[in-house]
Order: C-alpha cells, then structure tokens, then sequence
C-alpha cells in the first residue's frame, strides 16, 4: 500500500509540473510563443531518450521480440488516431469559441490524450526491479511536462484566458498521468509478462508523439536552429541523468 501511495503522488508530482511551464506565458504573453520552438525540441530530445534508454532497452532485454513490436505498434496507433480525430470539428473550449478557442481545445486534448500512455509509463518503471528505473522516468516525464504547459498556455493566452485558468488547464492534460501510472503497477504486479509489452507500449506512444506532433511543430518556422539546440540540450539532460541514475 506504501508503494501505491508513493506511486500516486509522484504521478501527480509529473501532473503538476504541467503547470510549471505556464509561469513564463503570465510574464511574456503572447511572445512567449517565440520560445515554443526551443522547448517544443527540448521536450522531444527528452521523451526521445527516455522512450529509448528507459522503455524499449528494458523492454528488448526482459521480453519476446513479438510483445515489444505488438505493444510499441498498438501505442503508436493508439495515439495517432487519437491525434486524428481531435484535428478536425469546431470546439468551445472552457466556455469560449473561435479559431483561438479551438486552437487552445487542440492543444489542450491532444495532450490530455497522450498522458494516459506516460502514466503508464512511470506505472511501468515504478514496478519494475531495476535500479534507477522509476526515478529517471519520472523525472523524464516531470521534465518534459514543463514545455507542454507552455503550449498550453500560449493559445489560451491569445484566446483571453486567465492566468488561473492557464496554469489549471495545463495541469488538467496531465491529469491521466496518475490513473494511468495506478493502472499500469496494478496490471504489471499481477501479471509480470506484462512488463515489457507496457515498456513498448508507452515507447510507442512516446515516440508517436514526438514524431507527429512535437518536432513538425518545433520545425515549422524557418528557423532550425532553436529546435535543434533545445533537442539536443534536452537529450544531453536525460543521457546524463541517465548515467547518473546507471540506467
């Protein structure tokens, strides 16, 4: 029970951290959109290193070869037709509606949906047995969280939302993250085979995310050079922690 409730709020630890990333939009409004590429690239190096060196490398090394495909592909497709469906439809968002609104309802369900896979994530590590595991997940997750409360924030920002409604909206994406991290313990406790199949799984996603939605966006500019530092300083972070932790 103390491992459940230690597993509970450190998923919320990563949930609030979302929120973190909306601080600069309350200082810099609307130009904060400026720095969005960097920390779009940023946030892709981390999730990149973790999908790889804390997910799929456990997941080669503790299980078959057709679980890791079978749940990296089902978590990969999983959440691009979740992107899909959320591309298209008006929306009002938070009582508000116009593109901006709609913009900010993009944003703020494209991430909600994708956090359930990194609850599962840090469920997944937290059960496994080795060492350093959980904490470099968590701390990945927490990290990259920042960055995506920022692009939270910088179309609600534009639409007049408050810096209240900001800061609770960008942690209501993350909101998933702890039912997830509870879901994925449980199954993997019961039923150890699961592990590396839940690895693959939240890799997948992981990495789907990245593909789709984090580096187009982070490249969509002219400019290649913001991207690519905060990508690379983002993966610089989670290998070093990565031999910090010995993962």
């Amino acid at each position: 029970m103390a491992e459940v409730v230690i597993l509970f709020l450190a998923a919320c630890g990563t949930a609030l951290a979302t929120g973190l990333g909306a601080i600069p939009v309350f200082f810099l409004g609307t130009r904060a959109a400026q720095l969005t590429p960097v920390l779009l690239g940023f946030a892709a190096g981390v999730m990149g290193v973790a999908s790889v060196a804390g997910l799929l490398v456990p997941a080669v090394e503790e299980g078959s070869a057709a679980a890791i495909v079978a749940g990296f592909l089902l978590g990969a497709g999983l959440l691009g037709v979740a992107r899909r469906r959320l591309d298209s439809g008006d929306a009002v968002f938070m009582g508000r509606t116009g593109p901006r609104a709609r913009t900010s309802a993009l944003v703020f369900l494209v991430l909600f949906v994708h956090s359930l896979p990194e609850g599962l994530a840090v469920g997944t590590a937290f059960a496994s047995d080795r060492a350093g595991l959980s904490l470099f997940v968590i701390l990945a997750i927490a990290i990259q969280n920042v960055p995506e409360g920022t692009s939270v924030a910088i179309p609600m920002t534009a639409a007049g939302f408050s810096r209240t409604r900001q800061f609770w909206a960008a942690v209501a994406t993350s909101a998933p993250q702890p039912v997830g991290a509870l879901i994925a313990y449980g199954l993997v406790e019961q039923v150890e085979a699961l592990l590396p199949f839940s690895f693959a799984f939240a890799a997948g996603a992981m990495l789907t995310l990245i593909a789709e939605e984090l580096l187009p966006s982070a490249y969509a500019g002219r400019r290649a050079l913001g991207p690519s530092v905060g990508l690379l300083a983002g993966a610089a972070v989670m290998l070093g922690l990565s031999l910090l932790l010995g993962v």
